[in-house]
């Protein structure tokens, strides 16, 4: 169950959260600028203040930090455009922009931890989760920070640790180890709750660009993934795969998910309305760990993460207008070479694995990669220039890389930063 505090006055959204930055084309349209809560704190008592954060400079350390400590890195996510990524810390949060790369700003606490920060879009209002060994806030509460005020304005409370935000400018989601809470962002209404699995991950997907709120999330079953499409008041359940659910993503408007089982070998394309499945993908032979599964803005290609240190980039039919059976001849000719032409030992042997060698070798494979360290946490999106894919690693690493859709293969590093690690001053 959640509760509600009031922690200040009413928020006004500032477009612009970095005062020393030009808005950008991703900001928020005026009429949507403003979080009413009058009537709701009026009726509420201020709560006790927590400890000020400390402003600084980008690039710059804590004034209470050693020079040469790095604080250690809780979460790190993007934003829902993927123009700008959060990273929250032992002891606060910071605030980057990817193209180009630059710290905006960082807010600091003295001695509290951010296990968990969810932007929304480019604008001041951000969800705050306490983490690490001293939390800035209890791990069971999501605070709702106006960075305008510099102070929380709001509070979510929960029986249980939260797993993760989701922020749409009209609702907010917030997971927990066996349900979803949606409220609406204006008065933190609750609207909705969802039962799942077990989910220590806080996997939950929501959708962006569209109108009307679509939300995937686990369901009760193993390998379920449930889909809430809140405009036709519709839920669809689809079985995505025989093993647990290790990741999804939504495309922008919600019509389309991607999934990956705790195998990590097949990422599967669902349609979420009829949850037909439309295409798979392989992205290895051997079990994998995946982090991240990120859909271009067109839909257009997929990216994945995973803990064999490769990033994937896969080339998605389901928008194309490439017949069936092109697909269908090139797995044929494929299947075609490995099948002896006269009947030989080897032939009989290869009828023993008939259904598994022809799908593994007709499997559709990822058009580009990148290899970084095996066994990292990496998170990976698309980004706002064309064949770009940007990479943030738990040790601080960013990537900016370019494939090749017409060649594929090995992508091409553009820039790389350890975005923990101030950057070094230019001589002027």
């Amino acid at each position: 169950m959640a509760t509600l505090s009031a922690c200040a006055s009413p928020p006004w959204l500032n477009p612009n959260p970095n005062p020393n930055s030009n808005p950008g084309p991703n900001c928020l349209p005026d009429q949507s600028q403003t979080l009413d809560f009058d009537s709701l704190m009026a009726s509420q008592s201020q709560s006790p203040p927590h400890h000020a954060p400390t402003v600084a400079s980008p690039g710059s350390s804590s004034p209470n930090a050693a020079p040469a400590e790095l604080p250690s890195l809780l979460h790190v996510s993007f934003n829902q455009d993927h123009a700008c990524f959060a990273a929250a810390t032992e002891n606060g949060f910071r605030i980057y922009n990817c193209d180009p790369f630059r710290e905006l700003f960082r807010r600091e606490f003295d001695g509290g931890g951010i296990g968990h920060v969810e932007m929304l879009f480019r604008c001041n209002i951000l969800a705050l989760v306490g983490g690490g060994s001293h939390p800035q806030y209890p791990p069971n509460k999501v605070m709702i920070w106006d960075d305008h005020q510099g102070r929380c304005i709001g509070e979510l409370s929960f029986r249980a640790p939260v797993r993760g935000v989701r922020l749409r400018r009209d609702r907010i989601v917030v997971v927990v180890e066996q349900k979803i809470f949606v409220y609406n962002f204006a008065d933190l209404k609750l609207l909705h709750q969802i039962e799942t699995v077990a989910n220590p991950k806080g996997l939950c997907a929501i959708s962006h660009s569209s109108d009307y709120l679509v939300l995937a999330c686990p369901g009760l079953m193993k390998g379920q993934i449930r889909v809430e499409h809140y405009a036709q008041k519709k839920t669809k359940f689809i079985s995505a795969h025989d093993s647990r659910i290790a990741c999804f993503d939504l495309t922008l408007d919600g019509q389309l998910i991607a999934t990956a089982s705790c195998k990590g070998t097949l990422i599967r394309i669902f349609d979420t309305d009829s949850g037909t499945l439309l295409q798979e993908v392989r992205r290895g032979a051997n079990v994998a760990e995946i982090f991240s599964l990120a859909f271009s803005s067109t839909a257009q290609w997929l990216a994945v993460s995973s803990d064999k240190g490769t990033v994937h980039v896969f080339s998605l039919k389901v928008n194309s207008n490439v017949p069936d059976h092109e697909n269908s001849h090139r797995s044929s000719s494929s299947d075609a070479a490995i099948i002896p032409s006269s009947p030989s030992s080897s032939s009989r042997s290869f009828i023993k694995f008939k259904g598994v060698l022809p799908k593994y070798f007709s499997s559709e494979w990822s058009v580009a990669k990148f290899h970084l360290n095996e066994g990292s946490h990496y998170t990976v999106a698309f980004g706002l220039q064309k064949n770009t894919v940007v990479i943030l690693g738990m040790d601080g690493s960013f990537y900016r890389c370019q494939f090749d859709p017409g060649h594929g293969g090995e992508m091409t590093q553009l820039e790389y930063h350890n975005f923990l690690k101030p950057e070094p001053e230019t001589a002027s």
